[in-house]
């Protein structure tokens, strides 16, 4: 099985794209592969309880019905600190979710670290 890095960067500015990269890190979770998932720049809002509770992408379903399976999978979810700052995006935000702020070499890193990476 493959270390899949998902790398978000649409949040609610795209719905669909923002949606079918969950979508997809949750189908490789499904398949059995070691999923991780990096938010940043516009997906940092994704990680917010109303925008995670109400965001539905054309044909790439529920995003919270991805994000579930996911949280379950215990799939690491990583956020841009700089991202969160910009855009209001607090520690509350990321209570639920699994997440928590990084900064850019994280990203390289596990980039780096990833046998594939998907950027939505």
């Amino acid at each position: 099985m493959a270390k899949i890095l998902f790398n978000i960067t649409n949040g609610t500015n795209n719905q669909t794209k923002a949606s079918l990269g969950f979508m997809l890190a949750r189908t490789a979770v499904e398949e059995g592969h070691e999923v991780i998932v990096f938010l940043n720049a516009d997906a940092v809002s994704l990680i917010r309880p109303p925008v995670l509770d109400n965001l539905v992408g054309l044909g790439t379903g529920v995003l919270k019905e991805h994000f579930n399976v996911l949280k379950k999978g215990r799939v690491p979810i990583y956020v841009s600190a700089i991202s969160c700052d910009i855009r209001g995006v607090t520690t509350q935000d990321l209570k639920d979710a699994n997440a928590r702020k990084v900064f850019p070499k994280t990203l390289l890193n596990l980039s780096l670290e990833a046998d594939r990476t998907f950027v939505y």
